[in-house]
């Protein structure tokens, strides 16, 4: 089937928060919410269910388990048994929760740096403390593991590993190797892996998504694993994410947690994680193919018409990682939306170490994407002049 990724809606007057928070002249290019209408699957399964008028409490159905276990299997050939699967409303809250079950306050977390927002700062909100192993950049611009750095940021504190896989803002898929290093490591200091991999269905061509969980049995009995529907088919504000938490043990202590706090997820947004996880994968294939273009076209434009801008390709994830440093400018995002009109992410949002850098979001129409990328080649233009 032809799938019509070209088509700009106008999504103002929708409550987007995307679309909402700056002024109408502006292009957003920031939180991670694609500009693409989600699969028409979808959208009819959320609409036959509409149709039947009721919306009483839900009862999760084991039909539901047996699809994210089979399509687990069938796309990253894990086993997964249906039992392992939780149903969250989000993988931010499902991390947290997770963090709060395993942890005492005056414990720490180790994630790499720079990292997604709600990573950073969840060790504050648990009174937990912060070990930070920072990813450095090869000369190509790529980031890559310092191996030094990880095993020295690990302290008698620490007790989790909060993993981001695919990596957000850096656009890392990390490789095999990668992934058993540091899980050598966890397990030889006793950590507990919770793995946010909301990214793994988005990833290019040259590269594997490799579940940590999937390494081995062993790896498995130590991690939770966070995915869910809501970037792959761009369905966030519906609420549904799935944990896969292999180990029984850690599962009743996640389970204890949620007691009063989480009972279960928006029953919309179970019928749209259905129909995307039952359903979904020939327009996600179109979705990769569309994606990759748009991700030759931001590498190649900053390349050639950004001087002073840098931009490894990101191996997964629609994000771009924006190096401005090389800039006569203190915050590329505010340098950006002021000069050119467009809003990106200031990298300062993602720790220290992105100060000097801007995350750009290009999961949008070619038309849209392009006139934001012209609109910054005239702003950096506009330093020399």
């Amino acid at each position: 089937m032809n799938y019509d990724f070209d088509t700009a809606f106008d999504r103002t007057g929708t409550e987007s928060g995307k679309w909402h928070r700056y002024p109408p002249d502006v292009i957003p290019m920031f939180v991670a919410d694609m500009d693409f209408r989600s699969p028409d699957v979808i959208i009819h399964a959320l609409r036959d269910r509409v149709e039947h008028g009721f919306f009483g409490y839900g009862q999760e159905q084991p039909a539901f388990f047996e699809t994210v276990a089979s399509r687990i299997r069938r796309r990253y050939g894990w086993d997964v048994a249906p039992e392992a699967v939780v149903l969250f409303p989000g993988v931010i809250n499902g991390f947290n929760l997770a963090v709060k079950a395993l942890t005492t306050p005056g414990q720490s977390i180790l994630m790499h740096t720079p990292t997604y927002g709600p990573i950073l700062h969840c060790p504050e909100n648990h009174g937990l403390g912060r070990d930070e192993a920072p990813l450095v950049q090869a000369g190509s611009g790529r980031y890559e593991i310092d191996w030094k750095a990880f095993d020295g940021a690990i302290k008698p504190s620490t007790r989790i590993f909060l993993l981001c896989n695919p990596h957000n803002p850096t656009g890392r898929v990390f490789s095999r190797p990668e992934l058993e290093r540091m899980a050598e490591a966890s397990a030889s200091h006793d950590l507990t892996i919770i793995s946010d991999e909301i990214h793994c269905d988005l990833v290019y061509p040259e590269n594997v998504h490799i579940p940590i969980a999937s390494l081995d049995p062993a790896v498995a009995a130590r991690t939770i694993t966070f995915m869910a529907p809501s970037k792959t088919f761009n369905l966030p504000g519906l609420k549904c994410a799935v944990a896969v938490i292999p180990n029984p043990d850690l599962r009743a202590r996640v389970a204890a947690e949620r007691k009063g706090l989480i009972s279960g997820v928006n029953i919309l947004g179970y019928t749209a994680a259905m129909a995307a996880y039952r359903d979904g994968d020939e327009w996600l294939a179109a979705l990769i193919d569309y994606l990759d273009g748009n991700r030759r076209i931001v590498t190649d434009f900053v390349r050639d018409h950004l001087p002073g801008v840098s931009c490894a390709p990101p191996e997964g994830t629609y994000l771009a990682w924006l190096d401005c440093s090389a800039l006569p400018i203190e915050d590329p995002a505010a340098f950006f939306l002021q000069n050119a009109r467009v809003g990106l992410n200031a990298g300062s949002q993602f720790g220290p170490s992105g100060q000097k850098f801007a995350r750009l979001n290009f999961a949008c129409p070619r038309s849209m994407l392009n006139e934001g990328l012209q609109r910054m080649r005239r702003a950096v233009e506009g330093l020399r002049s």
